[in-house]
């Protein structure tokens, strides 16, 4: 599989070698060894969730504090989606940037997003179906949503037709600015420490995972 950084630091697209012949088709969608070795991130899910969705409806911009924080890989299982990934880690080199990707799943293409990240994504089909694999369980109270419209983030959501946002909560959300005066947002050293303490312990019970030729696998060490 390819899997490539994307525009937002730590955040990564991965996209599968399809196998076709007469049957139909087959690729892997996640391998975790080779996801460790490329990214130098560590992820180990705990809960996995689909939704359901009607053409031009609008889901995001969502995320979760940190502690506890939530990573999560997100593919299109049924028809397609425009997928949005938003760094909220203040003081990221990347805080307030983006990236899109257009997720189906012929392509079979994921987003991975590590903790501190903001995530949505509107349907372009009828059905669309999403499956978001997640690294910790769902907690009330932790997460948090930020206004998908924010005209200083400019997202790059489709325009040939009003996106519906189906959830009060989406149109309710502070702007991106809003969020960090309300000191709702997680910050990019505690993401880095996080991180590193999720790899540490990894590699502490699976020392054959190790990674050599790789001395900036940990998130930290991008400083």
């Amino acid at each position: 599989m390819e899997i490539e950084e994307m525009a937002v630091r730590d955040a990564y697209r991965i996209r599968p070698r399809i196998h076709s012949d007469e049957r139909g088709a087959f690729f892997e969608s996640f391998r975790d060894e080779e996801f460790t070795r490329v990214t130098g991130q560590v992820f180990r899910p705990v809960q996995t969730n689909f939704s359901v969705n009607h053409r031009n409806v609008l889901r995001g911009m969502h995320g979760v504090s940190l502690p506890p924080g939530q990573a999560k890989y997100v593919t299109c299982v049924r028809g397609a989606v425009l997928d949005v990934v938003l760094d909220v880690r203040v003081g990221s080199p990347t805080f307030g940037g983006h990236d899109v990707s257009l997720l189906e799943p012929g392509k079979g293409t994921a987003v991975f997003l590590p903790d501190g990240m903001a995530h949505g994504f509107v349907s372009l089909t009828d059905d669309s179906c999403v499956s978001y694999v997640f690294d910790t369980p769902y907690i009330p109270g932790t997460p948090f949503e930020i206004d998908p419209f924010d005209p200083d983030l400019a997202l790059p959501w489709p325009r040939t037709e009003e996106p519906v946002v189906v959830a009060p909560k989406d149109l309710q959300a502070p702007s991106l600015s809003r969020a960090a005066e309300l000191g709702i947002l997680p910050r990019y050293e505690d993401c880095l420490a996080h991180y590193t303490r999720q790899r540490s312990s990894f590699l502490s019970h699976s020392p054959r995972n190790a990674i050599p030729g790789r001395p900036s696998a940990f998130a930290g060490d991008k400083e």
